[in-house]
């Protein structure tokens, strides 16, 4: 299944540094949107929760258009049924698919982080390291994992832009909350250890929970 998974992704991957279909898309959208807050909210820089929620509903939307995408070249292609039709585990599908997403959303928060840090933030970004990268990681994982399932689910429907989000988003809102939770005292200038555990401790069950739940369910979903 390794094998398979690392093939399937050396695949995407080479795929998406030749058309770059995906990432730049994603971070243009994410760039526009914190340039558009800039100027919409006429203040020199936002703090706290305030800033938490424009930082985390932006990276969430942003998604929709990698996961709108992340079948695409199989959807076009037509190879869908030759992986359905390949003798391989269509588990390492999953995996492949899960992967690519989340080293996009790592692609992506490289050039959005610091353009919201830039655009937007009042407190300096330095002061939210080192925990805004590991709520960015546990993000990108449950992210990721969500993405790829609501992804397949929709790859053979006629109306998927408008099928992936009204699916993906209602499922991230509990991520949602605790990784906007998480960064609001970091956002602000003053961290509180035990909430930041506590947030901490939600976006991985969070993550293992419905990372699992794709797995389980991501064959039956192919068969149909």
């Amino acid at each position: 299944m390794t094998r398979v998974a690392l093939t399937i992704l050396r695949k995407d991957l080479t795929i998406e540094l030749r058309t770059k279909e995906s990432v730049p898309a994603m971070a243009l959208f994410t760039v526009t949107v914190y340039v558009l807050f800039h100027f919409g909210l006429d203040r020199d820089s936002l703090d706290g929760a305030l800033a938490s929620g424009v930082l985390w509903v932006t990276l969430l939307l942003a998604t929709v258009i990698g996961v709108s995408r992340l079948f695409a070249a199989e959807r076009e292609q037509g190879g869908i049924d030759a992986l359905l039709l390949a003798p391989v585990d269509r588990t390492a599908l999953f995996v492949a698919k899960a992967t690519a997403l989340f080293l996009y959303l790592v692609a992506l928060e490289l050039v959005a982080v610091p353009a919201f840090g830039l655009l937007l933030l009042g407190p300096d970004l330095l002061k939210a390291l080192p925990e805004l990268p590991l709520i960015l990681l546990l993000a990108d994982i449950g992210l990721a994992g969500v993405g790829a399932l609501v992804a397949a689910l929709a790859v053979e429907t006629r109306v998927r832009e408008l099928i992936v989000p009204l699916l993906l988003l209602p499922l991230l809102v509990p991520l949602l909350i605790g990784a906007a939770s998480a960064t609001e005292p970091l956002l602000r200038g003053s961290q509180v250890a035990e909430d930041l555990g506590r947030y901490l401790a939600l976006l991985g069950a969070y993550d293992a929970v419905f990372v699992l739940i794709a797995v389980g369910v991501f064959d039956f979903l192919l068969e149909d």
